[in-house]
């Protein structure tokens, strides 16, 4: 009907990373009330059901999450890539940030630090390993001018990234291939650079995939990232840590959260060169510059709408709002459901980010042998 036209009309961004915010998307992430005829995964309810099973049912374990780890990456970002660009505009990552910087000002220097560390040029192809709907990849065909191929394996998220990338006129420089992270239908050698940003925490066998990216990189080539992984600080013993990472896991789709140290041994085992790894954010505390905590997002605050959004009233308020759609018929019926699971991420995040448990943000920058 014509008031649900409006509504989605009033959600489409219309810059590279700040949404709009008409008093619809304001409060709710309007795309959400699309139709879902043609997609796979289109019961939402039915869904977001079986998302959870797999991590809180009898036989739930990592093992079968990993079996089963593109099902289950498919079905989280159906659920929630809307309530991603509704919160978060079109770049799904976290940044480190100085104070007196804006929210949106320190993602997109968090992926430009990425291109100056992996040598990117105009000249280049590059692959973008998780796309998701193609903000930072926009983002670093600006900045380098370099082409950039989106890997990633949710149909729907591709759709959103290739309607954004017509309407900034970047679709020359700009393409995206459905496939998984261990299967990547290109050849060997073949490409001048690869990124990720929070993505590879997805993969169910981290080094087959950096053994993936090693094959398709050109003998020279960097390939840097920032990945989700547990610190020195984890405590598998701790009760209370495990808790943590068990809802960091469930809200973000994650088969299993790693150590850095396995991280860095699945690289070298991939064959690469490990030239830097360190941990972003302990590396801001570690200057006198004064910094905003990377989890203060989630916190909300009281003083603009945004902020008012992530607070537990807002966070109350919109699921309010969103149970109400769903009674009207204007949402689908287990769209608070995918709320739900958003609202475990976050509180899992702040807490794994307070007790210093956990960090998004661990950098590294490796380089396939000449």
């Amino acid at each position: 009907n014509s008031f649900c036209t409006l509504l989605r009309a009033a959600s489409t961004p219309r810059d590279s990373h700040q949404p709009t915010m008409t008093m619809a998307r304001t409060w709710l992430p309007t795309n959400f009330m699309r139709s879902r005829a043609n997609e796979e995964n289109n019961d939402v309810a039915k869904t977001a059901e079986r998302f959870r099973e797999r991590y809180d049912g009898d036989s739930a374990n990592p093992t079968a999450r990993k079996d089963e780890a593109t099902s289950l990456v498919n079905e989280y970002y159906d659920l929630v890539t809307d309530f991603y660009e509704f919160g978060w505009g079109q770049s799904f990552h976290f940044a480190p940030r100085y104070a007196g910087e804006t929210f949106f000002e320190s993602l997109a220097r968090h992926e430009y630090f990425l291109a100056a560390k992996g040598h990117f040029k105009s000249t280049d192809r590059l692959i973008d390993m998780g796309c998701g709907v193609g903000g930072p990849l926009r983002n670093m065909v600006r900045f380098s001018g370099a082409h950039v191929t989106g890997i990633n394996n949710n149909a729907y998220q591709i759709r959103r990234a290739k309607r954004y990338d017509m309407s900034y006129g970047l679709q020359s420089q700009t393409d995206y291939i459905r496939t998984d992270f261990n299967t990547m239908p290109l050849e060997s050698g073949s490409v001048d650079g690869a990124y990720a940003i929070e993505a590879i925490c997805h993969s169910c066998d981290k080094v087959r995939t950096y053994k993936e990216v090693f094959r398709v990189l050109k003998p020279g080539a960097r390939f840097v990232s920032y990945e989700w992984v547990l610190t020195d600080k984890y405590d598998h013993g701790n009760e209370t840590h495990r808790h943590i990472r068990h809802q960091i896991e469930l809200g973000n789709g994650l088969p299993s959260l790693d150590h850095s140290s396995a991280m860095v041994s699945a690289l070298k085992e991939a064959g690469f060169i490990v030239e830097e790894h360190f941990d972003l954010i302990e590396r801001m505390d570690e200057t006198e510059a004064k910094n905003v905590p990377w989890y203060e997002p989630l916190c909300g605050n009281y003083t603009s709408l945004m902020g008012f959004r992530a607070t537990p009233v807002g966070r109350w308020t919109t699921g309010k709002m969103i149970k109400a759609m769903e009674v009207m018929r204007l949402a689908p019926k287990g769209s608070s459901q995918a709320a739900s699971i958003l609202e475990e991420a976050a509180v899992g995040l702040v807490r794994g980010g307070e007790t210093r448990t956990f960090t998004p943000c661990y950098f590294f920058c490796v380089r396939k042998p000449e």
